[in-house]
């Protein structure tokens, strides 16, 4: 594989990012209006028997303009809602806890140093207390940035080394990955939990009570669209974040001058990244590599597409190319 540069490779990612970022909203909309458009045809049929004539495609629009700004508004409701709970649902979910200086000077040497060396704000440390080796940044604004190490990633990585996975999580900061990530992870929610209810009106509401009609057909669509998406949205979320390790690598190259220390750290990773209180794919996709046990496999498959982060020995072959 050739690299082309860090440079070109930041640039490459950040499109890749932003494209994927506008396929979501895309995506939501336009499986709301093929669900008016397929209502519609239904409609049709029984209209047309009545020999009742209108413009299909007229009142498809109609419905779906009329739609629009209520479901923006469910959407700006549930993004308010993730938003703020988004760092104690991590902080919960991984474990993740305050280090004070005075428990680990050299992590916080090393931290500080890079982030001097950029300018930064100094994020929080945090520790996992798990012998696995793994990181992740968290945090939305300055306010509550933090950079998160295991104890494992800790101990049994030389300075070098872990001064490289600092400066790879210092990058997702510094590129506002978790905004990004956050929005993917809002969109994947609102497919499932429209899936979801569907799903339970078809079970228990009107089809399951024996009721026939347009009402049961549109539910029916519904789900098949809101599942559709879904698929789809989790398809973009995990391409999403693939795009930012590569990204977040660069940037660690770029920040400590050392890409092979960076390599030499993934190796030392990969052989044990496993976190147990990690059980969100949501979650998993934020760590410098996956804490769940999943498939991995180095060649572009059906199977590596659900993948949160690209293949480790990929991302080593190419910090060995700068």
């Amino acid at each position: 594989m050739s690299y082309f540069g860090l440079q070109s490779q930041i640039r490459k990612n950040n499109t890749n990012s932003v494209l994927l970022l506008l396929m979501f909203p895309v995506v939501f909309f336009g499986l709301t209006w093929l669900f008016f458009f397929l209502t519609s045809l239904g409609q049709q049929h029984s209209l047309a028997e009545e020999q009742v004539q209108y413009n299909l495609f007229e009142s498809v629009n109609h419905n779906f303009l009329r739609t629009i700004p209520w479901i923006s508004i469910g959407v700006a409701l549930w993004f308010v809602i993730a938003w703020f709970s988004h760092t104690a649902m991590i902080n919960t979910a991984t474990g993740s806890k305050p280090l004070a200086r005075d428990e680990n000077k050299r992590v916080y040497n090393l931290v500080e140093n890079l982030c001097i060396s950029r300018g930064m704000k100094m994020p929080k440390v945090h520790v996992i207390e798990d012998e696995s080796l793994n990181a992740f940044a968290s945090g939305i604004n300055p306010g509550n940035y933090a950079v998160s190490l295991s104890r494992g990633i800790i101990d049994k990585l030389d300075d070098q080394e872990l001064e490289a996975v600092i400066a790879h999580e210092l990058t997702h900061i510094r590129n506002r990955d978790v905004r990004l990530l956050i929005i993917s992870i809002v969109f994947v929610g609102i497919f499932a939990f429209i899936s979801e209810t569907l799903f339970r009106s078809i079970r228990f509401g009107s089809i399951s009570r024996g009721k026939k009609g347009n009402a049961g057909a549109a539910i029916l669509i519904a789900m098949i669209l809101a599942f559709v998406g879904y698929l789809i949205a989790t398809l973009f979320r995990f391409a999403l974040s693939r795009k930012r390790e590569y990204l977040a690598d660069a940037g660690s190259a770029e920040l400590t001058r050392n890409p092979l220390a960076l390599a030499s750290a993934l190796r030392k990773i990969s052989k044990d990244p496993i976190i147990e209180a990690v059980k969100r794919n949501d979650v998993a996709q934020m760590f410098i590599e996956s804490p769940q046990k999943e498939l991995k496999n180095t060649s572009v498959s059906f199977s590596s597409l659900f993948a949160t982060h690209p293949p480790i020995a990929k991302r080593i072959e190419i910090l060995e190319q700068f």
